[in-house]
Order: C-alpha cells, then structure tokens, then sequence
C-alpha cells in the first residue's frame, strides 16, 4: 500500500469510529425519550436480540425481558393501567450527559459510560399518584453500557 493508501485507509476507519459513537449517543438519547413517554416497546428495540438489562435486583434478558421490565413494571408503576405517554399532569425527563463511548479497534463493539440524571412529578390535580411516589422526584446514577454490532447496526 502507498502512503496515500494508508492513510486514506486510517482516515476511513477514524470517521467509522467517529460515526460509531454517533450512532451510540442518538441510541442512548432514544432510550432517554422513549423512557420518558413509557414507550416500552420502543425501548426494547433498541436492545440486541441477547441484550440484557440489569436493574435493582433482577436482570432482564433478551428484548422480551426488557419489555417486561420497561413495559409491565414502569408502565404501571407510573401510569394507572399501563400505556404510553405522555401523560397530562406527568412529567418525567430522564437525561444522559457526560458520555465516554470507546470504539473496540475492529468497530464490532463498544463499551459507553453516562451519567444519568431523572427529573420527575406529577400535579397535584393528577388523580392517579403511585403509591410510595413524592409528588416530585429526581434521581441519579451512572449507565455503563456494552454495545454490538447487529445485522450491519
């Protein structure tokens, strides 16, 4: 290879990775939003077809098992009856920020670490107030995540 070969090669490689933690930070946003408007179907898409999920004390595989967890626990934790948002009297903003995604050098994986933060509330007018839920709420915490490379995605 020519010099100009290598580098053109590099150079294709660094805008793959660049491209890679992109695509990473808008997934990792979709599930932000997604939580946000209990749109658990949505969330678990997002999930590779092994990919689990660990949360309290259980660990949810495979995107049904996600599914459950975003769609019978959340959903009907936060929303009388289950269903999507948004909801008229609810709010519930979950940000991540302060990424640190790194590329594995053959561009088939990636691990990513965000730190998440999650405003809550519900009006005081809202007649549905889960049991055990201030009426506003904020938590925080940290996501570490590993990522892979799925049919080409």
């Amino acid at each position: 290879m020519s010099d100009v070969e290598k580098r053109l090669s590099a150079l294709e490689h660094k805008v793959g990775e660049l491209e890679d933690v992109n695509a990473i930070r808008r997934l990792h946003w979709a599930y932000g939003y997604y939580i946000d408007f209990n749109r658990a179907r949505d969330v678990a898409d997002l999930f590779a077809e092994d990919g689990e999920v660990i949360f309290l004390s259980g660990i949810y595989k495979g995107r049904e098992g996600v599914f459950r967890l975003y769609g019978t626990w959340f959903q009907n934790f936060f929303l009388e009856g289950g269903g999507e948002g948004p909801v008229d009297g609810f709010l519930l903003d979950h940000f991540q920020m302060q990424d640190i995604i790194t590329v594995a050098p053959d561009r088939q994986s990636a691990k990513g670490r965000f730190r998440g933060m999650l405003f809550g509330g519900s009006h005081e007018t809202r007649k549905f107030k889960p049991e055990g839920l201030p009426l506003q709420f904020m938590e925080a915490g940290i996501y570490e995540n590993d990522y892979v490379r799925e049919d080409g995605v």
